[in-house]
C-alpha cells in the first residue's frame, strides 16, 4: 500500500493505494487541533488500511507554518557576527506600505538581547579577516543557555561562501548543549543576503523542537500501528518528499507542506491530458491556494515570506518553495461587515470546530459553505456522501446578519458572500498569471479541495481559461498529489560574475560539483544511480538590478554556445515577466541544482463507464442562484454514472461524496475516460 495523509485547517484527508490492484480508497476526517497526529491516526483507521502492508506513506502538515504564524515556537536565541545582531531588526527598507507614515515593521522573532555577537569575521570570497574567537562563541552560549533557550541559530557573515567558523561554532554549542538544537544557517541555505539567511535560519531553530516532537510522536503512533519505519515520509515545500529524519533535521522546509502536493497532482493531471499550462486552484475549508504551471514545471522561488501582505513586508524564508499565493478564502470563512459598512469575507476562519453554522455544532456566524448551502449549490443531504447532514435553517439564521446589515434577503446576502469570496479568489489567481507576464487564455485551470468545484465554474468565466478541469477526487486531491511525489532535494550557491566574464570552465566546474554532491546525498537515501535526475537553474539579472529572474539552464557540458543560448534564454525570460530588456551586460547571481530521486508512481486507471447514460445518472433537480444568470432549475447528476465522452449543458450540478461541481447555463461539461470532468465555455 501506498499511503498519503494531508492535514488541513478544517479535514484531515487520505488517500491510499494498493500498488496490486490499482484500487484507491479515501478517508476524510475532521482535523484534531488538540493533537493534529489523533486526526492522521484516525483516517487510517477510518479507511481500514492495514499499516503493516504500508510501503510507502508521505505525510503533509500544517505544523510547521502554524507554529510560525500563531508564535508558538520555542525561546530561541541567536548567534552572529559582531556589529550584524540587529540584522534581524532593520530588515529590508523596501517597506510594502510606503504611505502609511506609521508603518511597524515585523518584530523579530528573537529580542535583542539573546541575538549574541562573537568576534569572527569573512569577506565575501569566504577569506578570513578576524578569526573565531571562540571563547567569545563559550561565553554567549553559557548567557543563552542561562536564559532559558531551547534552540540555538547560528548565522555569521558570508557563511554561504565559507562555513568553517559556523561549523566551529556549532561544534561548541554542541559540546556545551548537547540537549540544545542548534541551526548554522549554511546547512539550510548556501545563497546570499544575510537578513534573509538570519531569518531563516532562526525560524529553523523557533521550530524545530516543536516539529521533531509533533514527528516523533507521529512516527511512534504509525509505528506501533505496524507501519514499516522506513517507509515514513514528509511533503516539503519545494514539491518533493523528505524522509522523516531529514525533516526532524530541517523542519523549515516543511512550511508549506501540505498545498504544494496539489500543484504536483495537477502537473499529472496536465500530463495526462495533454495541457502542460495549467493554473491549479485549491479551496479548502480555511484557505484558497494557486500556483502557476508552465510546461510542466511549477514555478519555485526563494522569496517566499510568511504573513506578506500588502501592508505588511512579512518574515522571509530563503528555502526553495513552490510559488503559490495563498489567501483566507475557503469554505469556512467567515463573512463580516467592517466598520465601514463594506461586506467582508475571511481570513477568519470556522475552521473544523465549530465549522460553519450548517453542521450545526454551534457556529453562529454565516461562511461560504452557508452561502454555497443558501444558493442551492450544496445539497444538505450528500454532504461528505451525507456523512454530515446540514441544517438550512442554522445558515439562513447566521447569514441573516448579513442581509439585515444592507436591508436585503437571505438569498441575496449569500449570494453577496459568493461574490466577495469569488472575487478574492480571482485576485489571487492573477497574481500568479496576468501579473507575471502569463496570458490565461493559453492555460488550463486545474480545482480541487473541497470548494474547488463549487467556485472552478463562477471563475474561469472571468479568468477565461482554456477550460477547467475537476480531477477525480477533488475533495482529497491534494492527498493523492503526494502519492505523484518524488525525493528532491536543492542546492543553490551564490557566486556573482558577469556572464561575458566567467569562463565556461569555471562555470561548469561548479555545477559538477554541485551536481556530484546532490547524487552522493541521493544514493545516501537508497536511491539508485539510475533513478536520480538532476535539473540546472541560474538566477540571473542585469548589472544594477537587485533582484532576478530563475533560468533554465541547457543539459551536458557548459561552453561557450552555452553560455550564449543561457544570455539569450535571460533576455527573453527577463521580457516575459517584465515587458522588457536592456542592452546592457547580465550578471549570473545563485546557481541552483534540483536532485529527483524518483520513485513508482501510481497509473491513473482508466473508467469503466460502460452501460452510463445521462438518464440513469440523473438524480432530480434543484432550485439553484447562478449569479447574474439568474435562478434556474438544475438538472443534478451523479459523477460516477456520468458518460465518458458525451457533453451535457448547464445549468447543472454534479455530485460526489467528496465535492460538488456547479454548471452555469453557458457552460458545457464532459467526463474523460480517466473520470475528470472538463468545463468549457458554450461558444
Amino acid at each position: 500500500m501506498r499511503i498519503a495523509s494531508d492535514i488541513g485547517g478544517t479535514f484531515t484527508d487520505l488517500v491510499a493505494l494498493d500498488e496490486s490492484t490499482g484500487a484507491i480508497s479515501t478517508a476524510k476526517v475532521s482535523t484534531t487541533p488538540s493533537n493534529f497526529a489523533q486526526g492522521v491516526v484516525d483516517s487510517i483507521d477510518k479507511a481500514a488500511q492495514d499499516a503493516a502492508e504500508t510501503a510507502f506513506f508521505v505525510h503533509g502538515s500544517t505544523i510547521v507554518i502554524n507554529a510560525l504564524t500563531e508564535r508558538k515556537g520555542v525561546r530561541t536565541g541567536l548567534i552572529t557576527t559582531r556589529g550584524f545582531r540587529d540584522v534581524l531588526e532593520i530588515g529590508r527598507a523596501n517597506r510594502p506600505d510606503i504611505y502609511n507614515m506609521a508603518y511597524v515593521k515585523p518584530t523579530p522573532f528573537v529580542p535583542r538581547y539573546l541575538r549574541r555577537e562573537v568576534s569572527e569575521r569573512l569577506n565575501y570570497k569566504g577569506e578570513v579577516l578576524t578569526p573565531l574567537d571562540l571563547d567569545d562563541v563559550a561565553r554567549e552560549v553559557r548567557f543563552l543557555l542561562g536564559e532559558g533557550v531551547e534552540a540555538i541559530a547560528v548565522c555569521f557573515l558570508h557563511s554561504y561562501a565559507n562555513p568553517a567558523h559556523e561549523i566551529a561554532c556549532g561544534e561548541i554549542v554542541v559540546e556545551l548543549a548537547p540537549q540544545i538544537p542548534v541551526t548554522l544557517s549554511h546547512q539550510i541555505t548556501q545563497e546570499w543576503r544575510e537578513y534573509e539567511r538570519t531569518n531563516t535560519a532562526v525560524l529553523n531553530s523557533y521550530v524545530h523542537p516543536i516539529a521533531r516532537h509533533y514527528l516523533d510522536h507521529l512516527e511512534t503512533s504509525l509505528v506501533g500501528m505496524g507501519m514499516p519505519r522506513e517507509s515514513l515520509h514528509v511533503m516539503q515545500s519545494n514539491g518533493g518528499s523528505a524522509t522523516f529524519d531529514a525533516a526532524k533535521d530541517a523542519p523549515i522546509h516543511l512550511v508549506e507542506s501540505g498545498p504544494v502536493a496539489g500543484v504536483i497532482g495537477a502537473v499529472r493531471i496536465g500530463e495526462l491530458i495533454g495541457e502542460r499550462n495549467v493554473i491549479a486552484l485549491d479551496i479548502g475549508g480555511t484557505t484558497a491556494k494557486t500556483s502557476l504551471v508552465e510546461n510542466g514545471m511549477p514555478k519555485i522561488t526563494t522569496e517566499y515570506k510568511i504573513e506578506h501582505r500588502r501592508d505588511f513586508a512579512g518574515y522571509p524564508i530563503l528555502t526553495p518553495t513552490i510559488d503559490i499565493v495563498e489567501i483566507g478564502a475557503g469554505g469556512g470563512s467567515i463573512a463580516w461587515v467592517d466598520d465601514a459598512g463594506a461586506l467582508r469575507v475571511g481570513p477568519v476562519s470556522a475552521g473544523a470546530e465549530p465549522g460553519p453554522a450548517c453542521y450545526g455544532k454551534g457556529g453562529e456566524r454565516p461562511t461560504v459553505t452557508d452561502a454555497n448551502v443558501l444558493a442551492g449549490r450544496i445539497n444538505p443531504e450528500y454532504f461528505l456522501g451525507g456523512e454530515i447532514a446540514l441544517d438550512v435553517a442554522q445558515s439562513a439564521a447566521a447569514m441573516a446578519s448579513i442581509g439585515e446589515a444592507f436591508s436585503i434577503g437571505v438569498e441575496e446576502a449569500a449570494m453577496g458572500v459568493l461574490r466577495i469570496a469569488d472575487a478574492n479568489m480571482m485576485n489571487a489567481l492573477k497574481l500568479v498569471s496576468v501579473r507575471r507576464g502569463y496570458d490565461p487564455r493559453d492555460f488550463t485551470l486545474v480545482v480541487f479541495g473541497g470548494g474547488g468545484a463549487l467556485h472552478g465554474a463562477a471563475l474561469m468565466r472571468e479568468l477565461r481559461v482554456k477550460k477547467t478541469i475537476i480531477p477525480l477526487l477533488p475533495g482529497v486531491f491534494s492527498a493523492w498529489g503526494m502519492l505523484m511525489t518524488d525525493l528532491r532535494r536543492d542546492y543553490i550557491r551564490t557566486l556573482v560574475t558577469r556572464i561575458d566574464r566567467v569562463t565556461p570552465e569555471r562555470l561548469d566546474g561548479l555545477l559538477s560539483e554541485m551536481s556530484a554532491q546532490a547524487e552522493r546525498e541521493m544514493m545516501a537515501e537508497g536511491i539508485a544511480p539510475d533513478a536520480v535526475v538532476l535539473q540546472r537553474h541560474a538566477d540571473m539579472r542585469y548589472l544594477g538590478q537587485e533582484h532576478t529572474v530563475k533560468v533554465q539552464l541547457p543539459g551536458g557540458v557548459i561552453d561557450a554556445a552555452a553560455l550564449d543560448e543561457i544570455s539569450a534564454r535571460f533576455h527573453a525570460l527577463h521580457e516575459q515577466t517584465y515587458t522588457f530588456r536592456l542592452d546592457t551586460p547580465v550578471e549570473l547571481v545563485n546557481y541552483h541544482v534540483t536532485a529527483f530521486g524518483r520513485v513508482p508512481t501510481p497509473d491513473i486507471q482508466r473508467v469503466d463507464a460502460t452501460g452510463n447514460r445521462l438518464e440513469t445518472a440523473r438524480k432530480g433537480t434543484r432550485r439553484v442562484n447562478f449569479d447574474e444568470l439568474g435562478f434556474h432549475e438544475a438538472i443534478i447528476y451523479e459523477r460516477d454514472r456520468l458518460p465518458v465522452g458525451e457533453a451535457l449543458r448547464g445549468p447543472a450540478v454534479i455530485e460526489e461524496p467528496s465535492s460538488t461541481t456547479v454548471v452555469f447555463p453557458d457552460q458545457t461539461l464532459t467526463r474523460d475516460e480517466y473520470g475528470f470532468l472538463h468545463i468549457e465555455m458554450v461558444t
